[in-house]
């Protein structure tokens, strides 16, 4: 079985390479080995691919009115919103997309907003306090699913 990633192992040599992609192959105990010229394989420091990351303009939001336009707390995906886990992302993602986001967590995406565009997000939390003591960030995400 030959399984391919994208991406590069740490501290493993390529065994094929086509076009950036690098085929490891699947050996006992779930690791993934690479081929090395005199034949011999060695073990990948990881069995999983590694994500392609990219940068977001975070910030947050709550559900009040003055933010929103309602009070009512429903999603533009029809859900309700909820703490460490509703995202406004920009149109380009689907709802349900899930990032995960460095330092934050797995939020999904169930909202949107007039300003979400580009790389901005926006994070729900249930309070202005922790609204504006998060403010504005640049943060490492990935989509998930």
């Amino acid at each position: 079985m030959v399984i391919v990633f994208t991406g590069n192992a740490v501290n493993a040599q390529e065994s094929e390479t086509n076009q950036n992609t690098t085929n490891y192959t699947n050996i006992e105990n779930g690791g993934l080995t690479c081929g090395i010229a005199n034949g011999q394989y060695k073990k990948a420091q990881y069995t999983e691919p590694v994500p392609e990351t990219f940068t977001i303009n975070a910030s947050a939001y709550t559900a009040a009115a003055d933010e929103c336009g309602k009070s009512d707390g429903i999603t533009a995906s029809g859900n309700m919103v909820k703490q460490n886990h509703t995202l406004a992302c920009p149109r380009g993602y689907e709802f349900g997309t899930e990032i995960f986001i460095e330092g934050m967590g797995t939020y999904t995406c169930e909202d949107r907003g007039g300003a979400i565009k580009g790389n901005h997000f926006d994070i729900y939390m249930e309070t202005k306090s922790e609204a504006f003591a998060f403010g504005r960030r640049n943060l490492v995400a990935y989509v998930v699913i």
